[in-house]
């Protein structure tokens, strides 16, 4: 028997990126583009968070409770995907990171083979501190899906099975979690100025009545002094006031880099009066550091090897804190 319906698979396999989201301690939603991939059992969808920016996976390993919104049609190369929100129980898996770091380069190889193309052997080897890698395996528990992005329609749903669990993740690390590394903008109006009309694939996630973080596709969006007036379809599901993430990116039809940004606050339902769909108003509190590799070629690997130094020292540290030793980049064939 199917996990689940099977006419969402292509949108699963196909997608380059999805919105997941996670729990902080305080029961707030972080919600952050990544790449899905579906399990190596067929049975969950599983995404990735490097061994040196762990942070992803600790709030999944705190709080299974997790969503995956896809809604991002850009590289997918299907030509109508539906939009499809996913909600489930998280299991973190680094209890062996060089299997870990070993899957992550075969397959995120086989699904965007050009982002390193061209790339010298030696270059790729001493990038541990990016394909070192965590997994986080999805169970899903309620899958909802629609035409499109519009949620022009009541979507249609799917329930796992009653009693359906997922399995317990590894133990946590030893030590603490380490420091954010990046330094997230001092104004968050700042980070939001002339991005709205530009990344236009803008989410908005909020808790639903059960805890679990339910991320819901944007249909327009509007600075204001406080926030954003947001506009959802009227076949969204029905949006209560408390913690909220806006989110908002684009990348290329050929996946070689992304740019996004993330603001965190609270969430307040308004009434929409185009009567069109639901409306709320996004009070920010602050914008989060972003993870954005934009420009040409050149200047996005400049980039990228930048965040490199950054995370680099920490990679032999949140090896030892699993008690293992630090992966080793390796590659079956040329990239």
């Amino acid at each position: 028997m199917d996990p689940w319906p099977a006419e969402l698979l292509e949108v699963w396999e196909g997608s380059a990126t999805a919105e997941y989201a996670s729990l902080t301690r305080t029961g707030a939603p972080v919600t952050v583009p990544t790449t899905p991939y579906v399990g190596e059992d067929g049975r969950t969808l599983d995404v990735t968070t490097g061994l040196t920016y762990p942070a992803k996976a600790e709030r999944a390993r705190r709080d299974p409770r997790v969503c995956l919104l896809f809604a991002d049609p850009v590289g997918s190369g299907i030509e109508h995907p539906a939009t499809v929100l996913v909600q489930g129980l998280a299991t973190v898996r680094d209890a062996d990171l060089q299997a870990n770091t070993d899957r992550y380069i075969r397959i995120s190889t086989e699904k965007y083979p050009l982002a390193m193309k061209g790339q010298p052997r030696f270059v790729l080897q001493r990038m541990g501190w990016y394909f070192a890698r965590i997994w986080i395996e999805i169970t899903p528990l309620h899958v909802r899906w629609w035409p499109t992005r519009d949620l022009d329609d009541p979507p249609q749903s799917w329930h796992a099975p009653e009693g359906t669990a997922a399995p317990l993740s590894d133990p946590t690390p030893s030590g603490s979690q380490p420091r954010a590394w990046l330094t997230p903008p001092t104004s968050w109006r700042d980070a939001a100025a002339h991005v709205c009309e530009r990344l236009t694939l803008q989410d908005l996630t909020v808790i639903d009545a059960n805890g679990f973080p339910m991320c819901l596709p944007v249909s327009s969006a509007r600075l204001v002094d406080e926030g954003f007036i947001v506009h959802l379809g009227p076949g969204s599901p029905a949006i209560d006031e408390g913690p909220a993430c806006f989110t908002m990116h684009a990348h290329p039809e050929v996946f070689t880099g992304q740019e996004n940004r993330t603001f965190v606050g609270r969430v307040v339902p308004e009434t929409d009066t185009s009567g069109a769909g639901t409306a709320a108003r996004m009070l920010v509190d602050r914008a989060l550091a972003d993870w954005s590799i934009v420009g040409n070629r050149a200047r996005s690997g400049i980039g990228f090897l930048r965040k490199g130094r950054l995370l680099s020292p920490r990679l032999k540290a949140e090896a030892e804190r699993r008690f293992q030793p630090v992966p080793t980049v390796r590659f079956s064939s040329g990239p």
